[in-house]
């Protein structure tokens, strides 16, 4: 089973013309098989945009990650009615600088969703994030809130505390998904970052997944690969998450943190908070699973 294959099913299954449910197998040599490399790129600074273009160039540049007429999905967090400095969403400025840089590398189309927790539209007006998207003159850019029609059942081949979830077609389609968590505290999973962000391209009762969560997030990553984890810290949120609220529970890094490695992204976020990859369950089931590194001395660390 290749991607193309599955690809296939996904559409014979969105058009009612097949009963068999979607399913990728990915091997557990996946992460060699890749090629992905465990080098994060760190920046630190006032000026947003430049520091999503500084982590990009540390890797190599978008061109690394997006090809010419790929179809993106950019997805950042959008789940909370909260505005940017309330650091529950994902920074409009950080999204509207990959969506700069994958337009740039020649993308067919790039789109931007989020399933929100609280009401859509109000999540995507005072998150900042529609008036970003909105000031890129640009058709390729599409942002929208999630058809529940789109949300595709997929078996979970390598799944070890689940075996089937609904997934959201666009990001199974997507040539290149890009990955952009804010990164904050989460009652129940100590941290969310860019495992647990992926759960906005879940449809159903996504709160069955909270048992077990760690493991849970990792299954998902057997079949959501992100190309590329792009974790703001510009803003963190010490507590009182994943909604926040309070300024005072928020704490200013200027910082973002780039790597085409899932895990490693994560883990490095994690000492942020001055806890160590290993607290966080999702980190420690994905590295199990081989989908990434987390041990921090292994890693290549590159400061732009």
């Amino acid at each position: 089973m290749n991607r193309r294959q599955f690809l296939k099913q996904v559409s014979l299954w969105s058009a009612g013309m097949t009963l068999t449910i979607p399913h990728f197998k990915i091997t557990p040599d996946v992460f060699a098989k890749e090629n992905r490399s465990a080098t994060l790129s760190i920046a630190e600074g006032k000026d947003y945009m430049s520091l999503v273009n500084r982590v990009l160039d540390s890797l190599g540049g978008i061109k690394n990650f997006v090809k010419p007429k790929d179809k993106v999905v950019i997805k950042p967090n959008i789940g909370w009615d909260r505005n940017p400095e309330q650091a529950a969403n994902t920074h409009p400025l950080i999204v509207k600088a990959l969506v700069l840089q994958a337009l740039s590398a020649g993308a067919s189309e790039v789109k931007i969703f989020d399933r929100t927790c609280n009401e859509e539209r109000r999540c995507y007006v005072n998150s900042g994030i529609q008036e970003a998207l909105k000031s890129i003159d640009d058709r390729r850019v599409k942002y929208f809130h999630p058809d529940s029609r789109k949300f595709i059942p997929v078996t979970i081949e390598r799944g070890k505390a689940v075996n089937r979830l609904e997934i959201y077609k666009d990001a199974l389609d997507a040539d290149c998904y890009i990955n952009v968590p804010v990164a904050k505290h989460h009652g129940l999973s100590k941290l969310t970052l860019g495992l647990k962000n992926s759960m906005g391209v879940l449809g159903g009762n996504r709160g069955q997944i909270h048992h077990n969560i760690g493991q849970k997030l990792a299954d998902l990553a057997t079949v959501i690969r992100p190309k590329l984890t792009v974790i703001d810290a510009t803003r963190i949120l010490l507590r009182n998450g994943p909604q926040g609220g309070d300024l005072n529970d928020v704490k200013v890094m200027d910082t973002v943190i780039a790597s085409a490695d899932p895990v490693a992204a994560d883990a490095y976020a994690t000492t942020l908070f001055g806890m160590q990859p290993d607290e966080i369950d999702s980190t420690v089931s994905a590295y199990r699973m081989g989908l990434g590194e987390m041990n921090l001395a292994k890693m290549q660390i590159l400061k732009s």
